[in-house]
């Protein structure tokens, strides 16, 4: 599976009183469908997804999929502390029609977290997944930091396709892609290059009156042939397939472009859930080798992103949302709102920012 490009690591909005609003989680999928973002991540740490009962990550897994354009990539994130519940969510997304399971170090027990025990809880997963897995290090928020050097021998499982780093260390990023080159894995994609879902293909080949059948996630991805630029129809569709190998995406904004610098393909990032085209045209313009234009568009969201996101973290980047025009709304005790001094300066942060 393809995973270039800028994903927003969704949130979960709530009523007042504490309870999911499904309505607005629907109105919000369908306003990032319609944007240039490559798909979207459902139940990451944006979406409050540790405070979510085991009904309603189902649930938001279920309305962010039903709102879901089918040209768009559809990330679940199924990572919980035993690999046992983590393969139950996955399993879930994945009768769902989801493309990836984006699985989280587990770090309770963080001091029995030996490189031993997260080669055996990756490779279990991945072994029993039906879905593709990426893992999911994000020390801030566990206190864990998955060495590099775990990194690049987990690379090797055929199902473990690639990570989201967001530690925001550019050299940890570079030293996994270094150390992840040999891996050679090829996706299918369009013949413009852009990913293929089972949900695109069934669109097409019920746009071609041939049935509607749901292709495999399996189907899409492979090693034989990494590269080829032959054009085959599948249900209608025009495709080829692209070398990938070992995809490394990012997770800190204000190091975006540094990051696709040193070989990263793209970012799930929480800033993109208020400014998702502002993120995109940095990736945009990196891809096009317009490195000064990427430079500029990347010290544009530079300190809105870091202050936003990593100081003032989801309740920031709720009222962010707010003010671009999505819902962002409560969140979920033990999180707090802003005050009202926090809310000024996250709009001025965002004025020169609307999406």
């Amino acid at each position: 599976m393809l995973l270039h490009g800028i994903f927003p690591p969704i949130t979960t909005p709530f009523y007042p009183n504490g309870n999911p609003y499904f309505k607005k989680l629907e109105a919000n999928v369908e306003r990032y469908s319609k944007t240039p973002v490559a798909g979207i991540v459902a139940l990451g740490s944006t979406g409050e997804a540790i405070l979510l009962s085991d009904q309603e990550r189902r649930d938001v897994l279920k309305t962010t999929r039903e709102a879901a354009a089918a040209n768009k990539v559809l990330i679940a994130g199924t990572g919980i502390e035993s690999a046992v519940e983590t393969l139950h969510l996955t399993e879930y997304a994945a009768e769902l029609g989801y493309d990836v399971a984006m699985v989280r170090t587990p770090h309770y027990y963080k001091k029995q977290m030996h490189p031993a025990n997260l080669l055996a809880f990756y490779r279990t997963v991945a072994d029993r997944s039906p879905l593709p897995v990426i893992i999911y290090n994000f020390p801030q928020a566990t206190g864990y930091d998955i060495p590099v050097e775990l990194v690049i021998e987990l690379a090797e499982h055929p199902n473990l396709i690639g990570i989201k780093e967001s530690s925001g260390d550019v050299e940890k990023v570079r030293s996994m892609v270094q150390g992840t080159r040999h891996v050679k894995r090829s996706a299918m994609v369009t013949e413009t290059f852009d990913a293929v879902t089972p949900r695109m293909l069934k669109a097409a080949s019920q746009g071609n009156g041939q049935g509607g059948e749901l292709v495999s996630v399996g189907a899409l991805v492979g090693t034989s042939n990494p590269s080829s630029s032959a054009v085959s129809v599948i249900s209608g569709l025009k495709t080829r397939r692209k070398e990938v190998g070992f995809q490394v995406l990012v997770g800190a904004a204000q190091k975006l472009e540094p990051s696709l610098q040193v070989g990263a393909v793209g970012a799930i990032l929480a800033f993109a859930d208020a400014a998702p085209t502002a993120c995109y045209e940095i990736y945009a313009a990196w891809k096009e080798g317009d490195i000064e234009l990427a430079r500029l568009k990347q010290e544009r969201i530079a300190q809105p992103a870091q202050r936003v996101v990593g100081e003032l973290g989801i309740p920031g980047m709720k009222h962010a949302m707010d003010f671009n025009g999505y819902f962002g709304g409560p969140v979920r005790l033990p999180l707090l709102p802003l005050t009202a001094d926090l809310k000024a300066e996250v709009e001025q942060l965002m004025a020169d920012i609307r999406n």
